[in-house]
């Protein structure tokens, strides 16, 4: 038997061997993808970091109201640590990071420290740069896993687990992922591209978002290096059941390496369901931007969305990429503080008319979401929905917006790790599954 011939066997038996029908979940009270009927997810774990909050229980078991979405770090509600940022027109991030971290706010002199401490780890090992160079791969999530599993060979104690050298190893993975992520990028654009080769090393007077700029692409506005800033203090953490953060907190509880863990999550963040979606939103703003002719006409932009939500036009998936979300309904905080930049930034780069367009998109797109349905539910955007926009103003390329999604969440990561594994009665994550097939009888194999 040819060894392609059996693969395709393999592969075709395995579909018969995959179904499962649906009726046998609420049979057996199964919550598929840890979801209740409601929506809301299922209660595995406690925690004190993030706080992703987009409805309140009724009493008496009156279902669930939805209510504008907040999110909280350590208590702290995000909307006023961005607007506080803005308003002062200072770099955040490594205060957001301190903050998650150790669970309070720095003074002037930690902060200082705390951004000399990121500044001094953000050099890659000589080895890891030439590892980078000779990979010359194309997903740089690919490289970046992998760069952070070599970071094990040059840890001195790469498996202790203790809460001082959890720290250690934090700090480092979030110094390294801007250098590991603008390395990755231009040697790709140079293998790819044939675009001139620059290896640009951090400055010890920048902030992580200004050095990550810097080493990426060198010219870059203020405004560009505070928008990225503030993209990143939205995005370094959304609560432990995200996928990527619970994926950490399970491959955590076994005790594994840091290093093994954090690869798990990049792996996780990479899929398309998770961490993509805003190059889907991008993707799809520049068909509506071709395929509507006068941007201004909602009788149009409705027309074409019902054509999209009824699998007629686009992709024929019936999404509208960038609405809904699985916590928010009335509104993302991240979206609504994301909306205040890309408005900024529009206005910097003379593409006002674009964003206005967007914007427009957005209005029509939850109104056309909820006449589909039938239903009075609300959705809102998400912050998926303005963050690609914001990407490409800053002259991002599509290639690294997940890796820049993984660059701020290792913060959350971090945090959620020394967490899962410094609090009391911690055991490892172990839930179960319903075996619902019928049991056999061996045959020998001559009988076959």
């Amino acid at each position: 038997m040819k060894k392609e011939y059996l693969i395709y066997k393999l592969s075709d038996a395995s579909k018969d061997a995959c179904k499962i029908d649906n009726e046998l979940f609420p049979m057996y009270n199964v919550k598929r993808g840890l979801r209740n009927e409601d929506g809301s997810g299922v209660l595995v774990g406690l925690t004190k970091i993030g706080n992703v909050v987009g409805y309140e229980r009724l009493p008496d078991n009156g279902g669930l109201k939805a209510i504008p979405g907040k999110l909280f770090y350590r208590g702290y509600d995000v909307e006023d640590l961005a607007h506080a940022l803005i308003k002062e027109k200072r770099f955040g991030f490594e205060e957001v990071a301190y903050l998650l971290l150790s669970g309070k706010l720095p003074d002037k002199e930690e902060l200082e420290s705390f951004k000399g401490l990121i500044c001094d780890n953000m050099p890659l090992e000589q080895k890891t740069k030439m590892n980078i160079l000779d990979l010359e791969g194309q997903n740089i999530m690919n490289i970046l896993a992998r760069s952070v599993l070599e970071m094990y060979t040059f840890d001195p104690n790469p498996d202790d687990t203790s809460r001082d050298n959890l720290m250690r190893q934090s700090i480092e993975l979030i110094s390294r992922f801007p250098t590991i992520i603008a390395y990755a990028y231009n040697i790709f654009r140079h293998s790819t591209h044939g675009r001139s080769l620059h290896i640009r090393h951090p400055h010890e007077n920048l902030s992580l978002a200004e050095n990550f700029l810097h080493m990426l692409k060198k010219d870059f506005t203020e405004l560009d290096a505070r928008t990225l800033d503030l993209l990143l203090v939205l995005q370094a953490e959304h609560g432990g059941g995200n996928n990527s953060t619970f994926t950490v907190r399970v491959t955590s509880s076994t005790g594994t390496d840091t290093y093994s863990s954090i690869a798990a999550g990049i792996g996780s963040l990479k899929g398309p369901l998770h961490g993509g979606a805003n190059i889907q939103v991008v993707d799809m703003f520049h068909h509506l931007k071709e395929n509507i002719g006068d941007w201004k006409n909602v009788d149009e932009i409705d027309t074409y969305f019902m054509r999209m939500l009824n699998k007629e036009a686009y992709n024929k998936t019936g999404l509208i990429y960038g609405i809904g979300h699985a916590v928010y309904t009335i509104s993302d905080p991240r979206a609504v503080v994301l909306k205040e930049l890309a408005r900024d930034l529009a206005k910097e780069k003379g593409r006002e008319e674009e964003f206005a367009f967007l914007e427009l998109l957005e209005e029509r797109a939850i109104e056309c979401f909820a006449k589909h349905k039938g239903t009075k539910k609300r959705v809102s955007s998400n912050v998926d929905f303005y963050s690609g926009f914001v990407y490409e103003m800053i002259g991002l390329p599509q290639e690294i917006y997940t890796p820049l999604f993984a660059m701020a969440r290792i913060v959350g990561w971090t945090a959620h790790r020394i967490e899962e594994l410094h609090f009391d009665g911690k055991r490892i994550i172990r839930p179960a599954y319903k075996n619902v097939l019928e049991e056999a009888t061996y045959v020998p194999i001559s009988e076959r």
